[in-house]
């Protein structure tokens, strides 16, 4: 049962383009992890650029640097 849980501020996506990224993470998870559209969940959150140090990269990226299987190429 995986879940998924992905914050992003690369641009601005339009709903379509959220729908269709969220359809191409449940193909990969489906694939790599051979479990079915039920058992997945998947959270898409915007962050703005001005509050992702704060959201994102302090409380949910700093603390687990040691662990991630891709570490940021950028330090904040």
């Amino acid at each position: 049962m995986p879940h998924l849980d992905l914050h992003f501020n690369p641009r601005e996506l339009s709903d379509e383009e959220i729908a269709k990224m969220a359809d191409e993470l449940c193909k990969v998870l489906k694939s790599y992890l051979a479990t079915s559209d039920s058992a997945i969940s998947i959270a898409l959150t915007r962050v703005s650029a001005d509050d992702w140090k704060e959201t994102v990269y302090d409380p949910i990226i700093a603390p687990r640097l040691g662990t991630l299987f891709k570490n940021p190429g950028y330090t904040l």
